[in-house]
């Protein structure tokens, strides 16, 4: 039987989990992830559950996309990962659902140099803003933020969405449009990553 999107990754953090559980503190997050390894090599992943920050987001009626190697599990990748990389599209007045959203899951925002910066909407105001919970960590990005010369804007528009048995709504990128951004993106891990999401 075919499983769902969010079944897939349910099981793929309870194998983060598994995997990592026994694993000693390197001192690395998400942010120093290897380009080869990803983030799932870093302290990030020992503690990775997307699903607090995912609730939370739908609860407040957030336009977040999910994108990065979470978006490549939802769509079949057996590649796991530890941080969350989101999407939104950048517009002033989402920012403040954003903050609610991130605040009800724990979420603390960085700056670039990993300090914590003030809470509310003119945290996310920029074309990335990183950030820290108990569960999970990862960047949240804007159209604004650089993709080389993908335009990724177009991208929001045509997100699918998964719905879980406990009715969460999680909106994820396209598999094609996963695949063009990280073939944008140019890392090792990313190629690697795109190769197989064109084998599914």
């Amino acid at each position: 039987m075919n499983r769902g999107p969010l079944e897939l990754l349910h099981e793929a953090v309870d194998r983060t989990r598994a995997l990592t559980r026994d694993r000693p503190a390197t001192g690395r997050t998400h942010d120093d992830a290897d380009p080869v390894a990803g983030s799932l090599a870093t302290d990030s992943a020992r503690r990775f559950d997307p699903f607090p920050l995912l609730r939370a987001l739908d609860a407040a009626g957030a336009r977040a996309v999910v994108i990065g190697q979470v978006a490549g599990i939802l769509h079949g990748s057996t590649e796991l990962t530890g941080d969350l990389d989101l999407l939104w599209d950048g517009a002033p007045e989402q920012a403040g659902t954003l903050a609610r959203a991130f605040a009800a899951a724990g979420c603390t925002v960085l700056d670039d140099e990993h300090r914590p910066i003030p809470p509310g909407p003119q945290a996310f105001l920029r074309p990335k803003a990183q950030f820290d919970s108990p569960q999970v960590s990862g960047d949240c990005c804007t159209p604004d933020l650089p993709w080389g010369t993908l335009p990724v804007r177009p991208l929001l528009d045509r997100a699918l969405t998964a719905v879980d048995t406990d009715g969460l709504r999680v909106r994820y990128l396209r598999r094609d449009d996963l695949i063009l951004m990280r073939r944008a993106l140019g890392r090792p891990k990313d190629l690697r990553r795109a190769e197989e999401l064109e084998r599914l």
